[in-house]
């Protein structure tokens, strides 16, 4: 067994190192180490990269951060561990005895750490009602199998009760948790700071609220003081796959069918990747933008499938086009982030790491090794597009030239490169089998 730890922090560079020590012996055992950081802004983020295997940016919120954690595991059990909990000694051993008989899923007993009189109470209350309900919460440790994970579609995008909604779907379909008595101490912070009954009481209110039908994203904005922010449109430029329409240069060397056949598998798996962004809560809403020479009747079959909206992309040059479409989402008061179809290496990470940029930038740009970009972003109407000379080497300086000239403040991904040229076609096919089990 293999457990990739996943660890969502935000602003816990007082914590950090405290809280991932502990886990080194686990690490060093085989086991991953996985923390996704929502926006810190103390340094928590550089702090976590010595004791992790990997350090992920996201959008905030426990629900997207722990799903972009799960994106990238390579374990075989996931187990999700908030930054102010410490695992018991010993956890992978219990949590392999827990799957060996025969549950998917499961928790920790708890301990609370703090000062107030009332901790021990409030964690014999907690693990109590655990295990009559079968509901956990995240001070809890859960463990789940990585398929039955897969198979619930991850955690769903709430901004609150992310931990009550996924044990309801595991208890419907995998049975009761495994109650592990061995315990996770948690910290009794928020007791401490805000009184250990006013504190029950505030859970419990919110906790009724949620089980009377309550909006989850009216009880996040009472709990944590702020308004949830929406997820940014993902949108997809594409064109109908039809030969000698589409990989045009490629076509030369290949032929136009097999061109048309590439340019659909790419396609498929940007917009397989946009799902799955989708359901982490990494994005909202996908829209397929069409060139306006292409027959929608012809990806009917893709919207259908990835369940997608159509739209026709409208301008005199790309760059009117891009800037029309993204403007279309940003008048709503939705950021946007524009893609192609025909970068292998677009994931949820990726996408993950793109959002989260949103949240404090005015633009995020995905520079491909071409020259150009895979990936562009806007928070905020900017005409960034302007001049830009498509089709060369220059795509990327004049961007950038664009956005300092806006006042725009914008953050730079990690390059990508498309599938173009007939080289690329070979780089893209030779590594096509490892894509597919990544």
């Amino acid at each position: 067994m293999k457990l990739s730890i996943v660890v969502p922090v935000l602003d816990e560079a007082e914590r950090i190192r405290k809280a991932l020590a502990p886990l080194q012996p686990l690490r060093a055992a085989g086991h991953e180490l996985l923390v996704v950081d929502g926006g810190s802004r103390d340094g928590t983020f550089e702090a976590a990269h010595p004791l992790a295997d990997r350090v992920l940016p996201a959008p905030r919120g426990r629900a997207v951060q722990m799903n972009v954690g799960a994106s990238v595991a390579t374990g075989d059990v996931l187990l999700f561990l908030h930054a102010d909990c410490r695992l018991p000694p010993s956890a992978d051993v219990a949590i392999a005895g827990a799957l060996a008989r025969g549950r998917a899923w499961g928790r920790f007993d708890v301990t609370l750490d703090g000062d107030s009189h009332a901790l021990p109470i409030v964690a014999s209350c907690m693990n109590a009602r655990s295990a009559a309900t079968g509901i956990c919460t995240g001070d809890q440790a859960m463990f789940v199998e990585r398929a039955m994970f897969d198979a619930m579609g991850g955690f769903p995008a709430l901004p609150l009760m992310e931990d009550i909604a996924i044990s309801r779907r595991l208890k419907r379909f995998a049975g009761p948790p495994a109650r592990l008595h061995e315990r996770v101490v948690a910290s009794g912070r928020r007791w401490d700071a805000d009184g250990a009954w006013r504190t029950i009481l505030s859970m419990w209110a919110l906790r009724w609220a949620y089980w009377r039908g309550a909006k989850v994203r009216d009880l996040a904005r009472r709990y944590y003081g702020v308004e949830p922010r929406d997820p940014p449109t993902l949108q997809v430029f594409a064109k109908a796959p039809v030969p000698g329409r589409v990989k045009t240069r490629l076509a030369r060397t290949i032929g136009a069918e097999a061109a048309a056949s590439a340019y659909c598998a790419l396609a498929e798996r940007t917009l397989a990747t946009a799902t799955a962004a989708r359901r982490a809560g990494v994005v909202g809403a996908i829209e397929l933008w069409l060139d306006p020479e292409s027959d929608p009747a012809a990806i009917v079959p893709w919207r259908d499938r990835f369940g997608v909206t159509i739209e026709t992309q409208a301008g005199d040059d790309l760059g009117a086009r891009m800037r029309n479409a993204l403007r279309s989402s940003i008048t709503r008061g939705v950021p946007a982030l524009l893609v192609g179809t025909d970068v292998p290496g677009y994931d949820v990470a990726y996408l993950a790491r793109a959002a989260a940029a949103l949240e404090r930038h005015d633009a995020v740009i995905g520079p491909a090794e071409d020259g150009g970009y895979v990936l562009v972003g806007l928070a905020r109407d900017v005409d960034v597009f302007g001049g830009v000379p498509w089709s060369t080497p220059e795509v990327m300086a004049a961007t950038r030239a664009r956005l300092a000239a806006a006042g725009a403040s914008h953050v730079e991904m990690p390059p990508l490169w498309d599938v173009d040229t007939h080289d690329d076609y070979v780089r893209w096919r030779d590594r096509r089998p490892a894509m597919a089990t990544s």
